[in-house]
């Protein structure tokens, strides 16, 4: 079955109840089908589908995301800071002397506001085991316990690759500045009794 006409709402009802009792557009493995699908998807909607890929990456810390009211109050704390006032304020001595200690108000609220935060990306890794035999769950335990400042590890999937041997692909949260990619796969094939390689797959920006 096709699904690739996602400028119809209709397409996307399909595939939700299709997919329903299945975990693949075709068969019981991944195929070219579902990357046909992804792709028609995130064309149609790139900006969900970087957010949606964005946040699932983020799983493993959902319990310590702040409450959405937090951003909402101090944004609400800006708007009520009135830099000009009035036209008839801005006559009156006294007006003018409210309107500077304002904007010395609205000043020393924004020096207190944390930094932006730092440019990041996601990031697909392939890893490859030695055989069919590889202990996978102790592979993948092995790579979520790499720390590194700058690293967040997400999701992760066993995707058959032929001969009864499965890789592994992983989603990871890194600050471009604080991460090199060079050093994380390095740091993953260290593991030679499970590791025999390590691809990037997908990166995007954040």
């Amino acid at each position: 079955m096709a699904f690739t006409d996602f400028s119809k709402v209709e397409t996307l009802k399909e595939l939700n109840t299709f997919l329903a009792d299945k975990s693949y557009i075709e068969g019981t493995s991944a195929t070219q089908a579902d990357v046909t699908v992804y792709k028609a998807f995130q064309q149609a909607y790139p900006e969900f589908a970087r957010w949606f890929n964005h946040i699932a990456a983020k799983a493993d810390e959902f319990d310590s995301f702040p409450a959405a009211t937090a951003a909402a109050a101090e944004e609400e704390d800006d708007d009520e800071v009135d830099l000009f006032g009035s036209d008839d304020e801005e006559a009156d001595a006294e007006a003018e002397k409210l309107k500077a200690e304002r904007i010395a108000q609205y000043n020393a609220k924004k020096a207190q506001k944390p930094p932006k935060d730092a440019a990041k990306s996601i990031i697909t890794l392939d890893v490859k085991p030695w055989d069919d035999e590889t202990d996978l769950e102790e592979m993948v335990a092995n790579v979520k316990a790499i720390t590194m400042d700058g690293l967040n590890w997400g999701a992760h999937q066993f995707i058959p690759i032929g001969f009864g041997i499965k890789k592994l692909q992983i989603n990871c949260v890194v600050e471009d500045a604080k991460v090199s990619m060079d050093d994380l796969q390095g740091a993953i094939e260290e593991d030679e009794d499970h590791v025999q390689s390590t691809d990037v797959a997908a990166m995007q920006k954040l």
